[in-house]
């Protein structure tokens, strides 16, 4: 009876290892890959979708861009070509949400620290006061990564039109001097430019779900 054993151990142990490739396989067919959905501006509470999107299902991506960052630098979309990022809307001298905010960018930079295709982008919302010398003083006190992250500030109606028409954002009024587009939302953005995400910025809950996400974006691209 040993014998017998002895002599078919080989032929078991390749069954075995045959059997459980196949069940694996299986396995991955059967049960979907988590995917992320692509947001349109339809799918949007058209509060915050600008008039002329409100009705669109398909092809929305953030539109090109041209800022200015903490460092004096131009920043345009071509920074964040092939890469995922998350953006959000700040202004330095904000007391309530964007303090928070910030904090949680700065844990989302200490988890991706070593991401290299993930970046992030913030932009003021009162251009006329966060210069570059502001941002770049906010910059040094919250301990940004001049490699990983961009505060950027530059045209108001510029930035005020990424966050209703691009980012779907913020609320969808009429653009005019005296605006101030106050938004909780993160975005999370993948490599071809498309919303993957809107995530409460001042929610450590929401964060965690944000880092959990990227993880899910990353296996897809």
């Amino acid at each position: 009876m040993l014998q017998f054993f002895s002599k078919y151990k080989f032929f078991g142990i390749v069954l075995l290892v045959l059997s459980v490739v196949i069940i694996f396989s299986i396995y991955q067919v059967l049960v979907p890959k988590k995917t992320l959905k692509i947001y349109q501006p339809s799918d949007v509470n058209a509060s915050l979708v600008d008039s002329t999107l409100q009705y669109k299902k398909k092809y929305h991506s953030i539109g090109d861009f041209s800022l200015i960052n903490q460092n004096g630098e131009t920043i345009t979309q071509e920074y964040y070509k092939d890469k995922i990022y998350i953006a959000d809307f700040f202004f330095t001298t904000c007391v309530t949400i964007c303090p928070v905010m910030t904090d949680h960018m700065v844990q989302i930079q200490k988890e991706l620290k070593d991401k290299q295709d993930i970046l992030l982008l913030s932009h003021t919302v009162t251009p006329e006061i966060d210069t570059v010398a502001q941002l770049k003083r906010y910059a040094v006190k919250k301990g940004v990564d001049d490699s990983k992250w961009n505060l950027v500030t530059g045209d108001k109606k510029q930035i005020y039109d990424l966050a209703r028409k691009s980012y779907l954002a913020a609320k969808d009024v009429p653009y005019n001097e005296y605006d101030l587009v106050h938004t909780e939302n993160f975005v999370l953005v993948d490599k071809k430019r498309r919303i993957r995400g809107f995530y409460d910025g001042t929610k450590p809950e929401t964060i965690e779900q944000l880092l959990e996400d990227i993880k899910i974006l990353e296996k897809e691209e």
